[in-house]
């Protein structure tokens, strides 16, 4: 098969291990710069040009799209769909994940396990919005925030009424979530393949900190799932309509609750941490479920 990463960097360890894994399997893997893709937009000949060319045909394309460059990057997706290449995930679905409202709505309507949220442009009464997510701590989000940026814990009331003055003054829109104490600093990200977690791994925050993001500092370690965490990550990822996807969940009272669903895993510390060859499970699928035109909405929408 010949298959396109678009990826801005090649040197990039889950892009240079898709490579690898791709081209261990016999195939022709390509990387493709996506923000030096230019478009083609002829009425019956869609087509994608890069570096004075017209792009071949290929069997599959792996976006590994930047939350920077969400809008550029899914409409590079979506023209390869109109060609009717097979995107491992849809433009539609990775646009879906990338508005974390638009996220938690479509996985609240289906009954998946959240953290009471609340959103707001400009409340009357800020109080009440802290009130209806459980009071104080509060968890803040920036909605265009990624690695944890953008994140901030409010210990108290009058800490939470000034960030979230501070945001509102900024004209940000921002989340409101209930803090899950019992988590203690530690989320679970799962990595879902087609219908099943393929590898799952506990992210500790560092000390002093409450993001268990490892880019933030925080340590990764293999994990044995629940069969409702498991169920759980799969949900989600079939509700944002991802064939692969990194769905973060903690473990509160309630049971499991997700946070954040990412069309664009991070290969690097899933893979150490649980010594899986996960670029290799992404080209299975590829090979299993690759057929021209094979997407739901067919580059419509």
């Amino acid at each position: 098969m010949r298959v396109a990463i678009l990826s801005r960097n090649s040197k990039l360890y889950s892009t240079r291990r898709l490579v690898e894994a791709g081209t261990a399997l016999g195939h022709q893997v390509d990387v493709i710069d996506t923000m030096h893709c230019y478009m083609d937009i002829t009425s019956s000949k869609p087509c994608v040009r890069y570096k004075g060319k017209s792009l071949p045909a290929y069997d599959a394309v792996i976006p590994r799209i930047g939350a920077s460059v969400t809008f550029y990057g899914t409409a590079v997706v979506r023209q390869f769909e109109m060609m009717g290449t097979f995107s491992i995930n849809e433009s539609v679905a990775i646009s879906r994940s990338r508005d974390k409202l638009r996220s938690l709505q479509l996985l609240s309507r289906k009954g998946v396990g959240l953290p009471r949220t609340g959103f707001a442009h400009h409340p009357d009464n800020i109080n009440d919005l802290i009130k209806n997510v459980g009071g104080a701590p509060v968890v803040i989000k920036l909605l265009e925030g990624t690695q944890g940026i953008g994140v901030v814990l409010a210990d108290s009331q009058k800490a939470a009424e000034s960030i979230i003055e501070a945001f509102m003054g900024l004209k940000a829109n921002i989340l409101v979530q209930e803090y899950i104490k019992e988590a203690g600093g530690a989320d679970i990200r799962c990595l879902v393949i087609g219908d099943k977690v393929v590898a799952a791994m506990k992210r500790q925050a560092a000390a002093g900190e409450f993001r268990s993001n490892l880019h933030r500092g925080g340590s990764a370690e293999l994990v044995k799932l629940t069969p409702t965490e498991r169920k759980t990550a799969v949900s989600a990822a079939k509700i944002m309509g991802l064939n692969m996807c990194g769905v973060d969940i903690l473990r509160s009272n309630n049971g499991p609750v997700v946070m954040e669903v990412n069309s664009s895993p991070g290969l690097e510390g899933i893979e150490a941490a649980t010594k899986k060859d996960v670029a290799t499970m992404v080209f299975d699928f590829i090979e299993r479920d690759a057929k021209p035109n094979k997407t739901k909405t067919k580059g419509k929408g």
